[in-house]
């Protein structure tokens, strides 16, 4: 069953975010095939609000875990806090799951 990672940045931090933003997206598209969605989250005017969410194809919650400390934002120090949901996948893209 899919979990959700949902990270918060450190305050101040927007500079390691930018610092390490190239090697988070080749991190990403080396592990596409367990993305379901993924994406940093945004203000209303769509500036960044310092963090992310990532929807992952993992069975358990170690797996999730080990993913997000894979990430090299997570190596950088850049997160505050992050979360790990457990998630059940009802409709993507308009598709019904259930």
């Amino acid at each position: 069953m899919p979990y959700i990672i949902e990270t918060f940045d450190k305050p101040g931090h927007q500079h390691v975010r930018q610092a390490h933003r190239a090697a988070h997206l080749e991190f990403l598209n080396r592990h596409k095939e367990l993305l379901l969605a993924c994406g940093a989250k945004l203000d209303d005017d769509g500036t960044d609000l310092g963090g992310g969410l990532y929807v992952v194809a993992l069975d358990s919650r170690e797996e999730a875990q080990r993913f997000i400390e894979a990430d090299p934002f997570h190596a950088a120090g850049l997160f505050e806090r992050v979360t790990l949901t457990r998630w059940r996948k009802a409709y993507v893209a308009g598709q019904c799951y259930l």
